[in-house]
């Protein structure tokens, strides 16, 4: 089966663009839900934009269509990620270029298309990460359509991995002011709670931390007063350097405040996403791994979640072989075509480090779809939901599609 047009359309994001740097500098002005003030990162006209992305799609020569949505993540152009993606940017070349490249293509195979358009230069340069992540969810899609199986079969199939029996347990991303949508994850049972984003420290981190203990100490409780008897959640929570911003980068004094909020989340576990962002990657590597060591040494269970800095299948094995971190967020957009996703959670399995196939709010229904696949086929520890931070509706479009290709595979199997 071979790709005999291809057609570009572009649309929405599920969430915005949101230029960190600027957010952190202390010269934005917040106005509601947005800051006034210029820009500092790559590829953003304003701090909060809202965000776009191409829908590539792959006709056939049966006359199905295959497709993949080109999408960057919220905080884009930070931390070694390329410059926020804009579809009018890309959507030209896309539709002349690219798809010069991908006509005449036999989509028989998944894994050999998509490393060779991962691979694809224009100008000397490769693709945006958005542009590479969309091409090669369009390319598995259609494998899958040309031998009439699911996503997650013909990912199993080439890379030798197992699908799992069961659903990969979630990560609910909740808006941390929204304590109707905490309640609503808690009787849903989501496996990981809240997510909830901790990016200014003198306002959501406090300055003696006291506001974020309140609050990991509030969902604690809350899980406790409405949950079943039997519900263990793991507590996690991603705080955007700000801890390394409240104790300036010193892991002590750090590790000893992680102690006080694993005393706040008990009785349920706790897991922290990107406590400290240093300037480099080296530098990060280096903090994460003393930290690491700090909570061993102390007793503190807390689990460490590398992000930022950790963008690539390389930085992957790079943090993994320092034992720099617990789990990495395995970021799907930052790793460009989604062959670099399916080898890093399976590097993962193999290197004894947690992974998390997670991705980003700024994601499209479609991307998520594709993402449980992957997640069925190589069974990382737990998935982050997505698109969007409004929960409910990622939790519906990630659990349906897993109960829906387990359904079929155990309908063939049976």
């Amino acid at each position: 089966m071979k790709i005999k047009d291809v057609v570009c359309a572009s649309g929405r994001s599920g969430y915005m663009h949101r230029d960190l740097a600027a957010i952190k500098s202390g010269k934005a002005k917040p106005n509601g839900s947005l800051y006034e003030g210029a820009p500092l990162s790559p590829g953003f006209t304003r701090i909060i934009e809202p965000a776009s992305i191409v829908s590539v799609m792959l006709l056939l020569e049966d006359g199905q269509v295959a497709f993949g949505d080109c999408a960057d993540v919220i905080l884009a152009g930070v931390a070694g990620r390329d410059p926020a993606f804009n579809a009018e940017g890309h959507i030209d070349y896309l539709r002349t270029e690219v798809a010069d490249a991908l006509r005449g293509l036999d989509v028989a195979r998944f894994r050999a298309n998509a490393e060779r358009m991962d691979a694809f230069r224009r100008g000397g340069e490769r693709l945006h990460t958005a542009v590479r992540y969309g091409v090669s969810q369009a390319l598995l899609h259609a494998t899958a359509l040309a031998h009439k199986k699911t996503m997650a079969e013909i990912i199993a199939a080439e890379y030798g991995s197992t699908i799992s029996t069961q659903p990969i347990p979630i990560l609910a991303s909740c808006h941390k002011d929204d304590p109707g949508q905490l309640d609503r994850v808690i009787l849903k049972r989501v496996e990981l709670l809240p997510h909830a984003s901790f990016q200014i420290v003198a306002e959501h981190v406090g300055l003696r931390g006291e506001k974020l203990a309140a609050f990991v100490r509030n969902v604690a409780k809350r899980c406790q007063e409405i949950g079943d008897p039997d519900y263990d959640p793991r507590i996690h929570v991603d705080l955007y350097g700000t801890l390394g911003e409240l104790f300036s980068m010193q892991v002590e004094p750090l590790v000893d405040y992680l102690g006080r909020l694993r005393e706040e989340s008990a009785p349920y576990r706790l897991l922290v996403e990107s406590p400290m962002i240093a300037k480099t990657q080296p530098e990060q590597i280096a903090k994460f791994r003393a930290m690491r060591d700090g909570l061993k040494t102390k007793g503190i269970d807390v689990g460490i979640i590398a992000d930022e800095w950790c963008n690539t299948l390389e930085d992957i094995r790079l943090f993994a072989g320092a034992g720099a971190s617990d789990f990495v967020q395995i970021k799907t957009p930052d790793l460009g075509s989604i062959h670099n996703t399916i080898e890093a959670v399976l590097y993962c399995k193999q290197a004894g480090m947690g992974a998390c196939l997670g991705g980003t709010a700024n994601e499209t229904d479609h991307s998520t779809r594709i993402s449980c696949h992957m997640g069925l086929a190589c069974q990382p520890d737990f998935m982050l939901s997505k698109p969007g931070l409004g929960a409910d509706e990622a939790l519906m479009i990630q659990t349906n599609e897993m109960a829906r290709t387990l359904a079929l595979l155990a309908h063939r199997n049976g």
